[in-house]
């Protein structure tokens, strides 16, 4: 993402470009107004956020998808299928569809519930439904009018909060921050609050506060003490660099792409050169795993994350209305 987006970024580029981010908020504030929502015959859970870019949705939605699952509940996942050239709606296979079709968060997805890529959003939720689908969650899409939501999620990262504070394109957000929140069940802050959200969150309308962590898998264990030569193409790649340093990785070289970047063979060729130059381990995220060519996928090792919650059960709370339907 732009580095102006930050709230420590320059402040020229985003007050030029403010003009056209005054029209992106009434070209939103326009299609909301105008919008009849279809609700579904069965519960849609929505993780959305309200900054472009990595915020933790993709492991929030997998995290309230494993919560369902383990009740037995048939839980579909409904993405757009950002970076992919289908429409959809059709159902995510990994044996059949690539990145450059479905794109890399659908694939994560599809590894752990049935997952239906769709644009239109009322296709897809139709789809699913028709498929067996008891609950729907929506990974993105908060901003998506066309599908009534039971529970809206948002994500925010507690280092990055709302950047500067201004909408796209002079920063990062995708709506005005007040009537994002005021249509929000529940905010889900990740990580130490460095970035003074709580703040914006403390006025006596605005929607519970619950708090999570990032918790690096077992492949932790293995990489700690290890070389490393770290790559990724996220949202904020400084943050995953920053969590193998955390587990004791010593990371000799960085390299940070561009969000959802899919990965050429030739990258991957200097890469790997680099790491065996410098007697290093090739390291990335599960997410950038699904953006590798398959013959690279062996070289590389990647390290997953899992959501650790501050209280346990405090998501419980806004998922029981749901259970009860």
């Amino acid at each position: 993402m732009p580095e102006w987006w930050d709230a420590r970024g320059g402040a020229l580029i985003p007050a030029l470009l403010a003009p056209l981010g005054w029209g992106w908020g009434l070209a939103a504030r326009v299609r909301n107004a105008w919008a009849r929502p279809w609700r579904a015959g069965v519960p849609v859970i929505c993780v959305g956020n309200l900054v472009a870019g990595g915020a933790g949705k993709t492991p929030l939605a997998l995290d309230i998808g494993a919560r369902l699952a383990g009740r037995g509940i048939a839980v579909h996942f409904l993405t757009r299928g950002h970076g992919g050239s289908e429409s959809g709606p059709l159902r995510v296979d990994g044996d059949r569809h690539d990145v450059s079709q479905v794109g890399d968060e659908a694939l994560l997805l599809a590894r752990s519930a049935p997952t239906w890529l769709a644009r239109d959003r009322r296709a897809g939720a139709m789809a699913a439904i028709d498929q067996g689908a008891a609950v729907i969650v929506m990974d993105d899409g908060f901003q998506n009018p066309t599908l009534a939501k039971d529970v809206s999620l948002i994500a925010i990262d507690g280092g990055f909060g709302f950047g500067n504070g201004r909408l796209i394109p002079a920063g990062p957000l995708r709506e005005d921050i007040t009537g994002g929140l005021a249509r929000a069940t529940a905010v889900v802050l990740f990580g130490a609050d460095e970035a003074g959200v709580g703040a914006r969150l403390a006025g006596p309308s605005s929607p519970p506060v619950l708090r999570a962590r990032f918790k690096p898998g077992p492949e932790a264990k293995d990489l700690d003490g290890r070389a490393v030569v770290a790559f990724a193409g996220i949202g904020r790649p400084a943050k995953f660099f920053d969590t193998l340093r955390d587990i004791g990785c010593r990371v000799v070289a960085s390299h940070a792409f561009a969000d959802h970047h899919i990965y050429q063979a030739a990258e991957l060729v200097r890469l790997a050169d680099e790491a065996r130059a410098a007697e290093a381990q090739l390291v990335t995220t599960a997410k950038d795993a699904e953006r590798l060519p398959p013959d690279a996928r062996d070289a590389v090792r990647v390290l997953t994350i899992t959501l650790e919650w501050e209280e346990e059960t405090a998501l419980d709370v806004f998922l029981a209305p749901v259970l009860r339907r």
